[in-house]
């Protein structure tokens, strides 16, 4: 399913300009993928809608940077672009396996 999807995101990104903003966004649908295979499945059923393309989807990411300009400057950062790609994809959040999982400390008294 990840392959059929990278796919999917490949023909889309062939019909934009390379390293546009809707070039980018498919970068990091693919990350999410490669991520969450169960993910994968939920956007190959949006990405066969025109609606829920790659370009989109940066209107989404475009509209949330615009609305939070700073004087004539406006950006978006990785993870916020990652929220709003799953709020938009219904991906809901980031799995635990993805990364989520907050680092174990170790201690010398363990080794001890």
């Amino acid at each position: 399913m990840i392959e059929q999807v990278i796919e999917m995101l490949n023909e889309q990104q062939s019909k934009v300009k390379e390293r546009s903003a809707p070039w980018m966004v498919a970068e990091q649908l693919k990350d999410i993928c490669r991520r969450e295979p169960e993910s994968a499945e939920l956007l190959a059923k949006d990405l066969e809608n025109p609606q829920m393309g790659i370009v989109q989807a940066e209107k989404k990411i475009k509209a949330f940077a615009d609305g939070h300009k700073s004087g004539g400057f406006s950006c978006v950062t990785p993870l916020e672009a990652e929220e709003i790609l799953r709020e938009f994809y219904g991906l809901g959040a980031a799995s635990a396996a993805a990364g989520g999982d907050t680092p174990k400390v170790l201690s010398l008294a363990d080794f001890l």
